[in-house]
């Protein structure tokens, strides 16, 4: 599966500069390409409404919190999105598809499939992310 250039370039911005919040990613036409972004303003809850409720996306979110010592810190999530409701041949293309493009992302710090809201709830983030 192809990626797109636009897509390891949002992800190095997000990374680097900070200037996204989150960044989902479709497959269209056998190519891994950008779907949707939200600027740093952006919430967890922003986040989570972005992505389709019957239809497969990846995603990273960069989550900035602050650890019991007081110290400022943040983590790159890459969030396999594929819900119950999607089409069984989508779950396919993107299962078979996720390593490959994960592997492009590097520094991504934790990753996480979900298939519903309740698998990706920012109670589970704040708990990984705290390990």
């Amino acid at each position: 599966m192809a990626v797109s250039k636009e897509c390891l370039d949002k992800f190095h911005d997000l990374q680097k500069s900070r200037t996204y919040r989150f960044i989902t990613y479709k497959i269209e036409k056998d190519e891994i390409v950008v779907d949707t972004f939200g600027e740093p303003s952006k919430t967890y809850a922003d986040f989570s409404a972005a992505l389709p409720e019957k239809d497969c996306r990846y995603a990273v979110f960069d989550y900035e919190f602050v650890t019991d010592d007081n110290c400022h810190k943040s983590k790159i999530f890459f969030i396999a999105w594929s819900p119950d409701t999607s089409p069984i041949k989508n779950k396919m293309i993107y299962a078979s598809s996720k390593d490959t493009f994960r592997q492009q992302l590097s520094g991504v710090q934790i990753e996480l499939q979900a298939t519903d809201a309740s698998e990706m709830d920012i109670s589970i983030i704040k708990d990984k992310a705290s390990r």
